[in-house]
């Protein structure tokens, strides 16, 4: 696996979380990365529109599709007589 994918791993797993933590969780998984290294992964991860940043913090991006065919679920589910 090549770094964007160990980062999108920990960021899937941790949920919000800053660089910090997304080392130590590598670390802990036996892969170790530079800062520079995590920098450019968050860096390529948040322009392809994976993840977001709120701070210093990162999350993976909630799935939009999902979320709208439920609404639509209820919503046509409220409007039958």
């Amino acid at each position: 696996m090549d770094a964007k994918g160990w980062v999108k791993k920990a960021i899937e797993r941790l949920g919000w979380a800053g660089e910090r933590e997304i080392l130590r969780y590598l670390d802990e998984a036996g892969e170790e990365l530079s800062r520079k290294e995590l920098r450019e992964a968050l860096s390529a991860l948040l322009a392809e529109g994976a993840i977001e940043q709120k701070g210093d913090l990162y999350r993976m991006k909630p799935r939009s599709g999902s979320r709208a065919a439920f609404d639509r679920l209820f919503k046509e589910a409220s409007e039958e007589p």
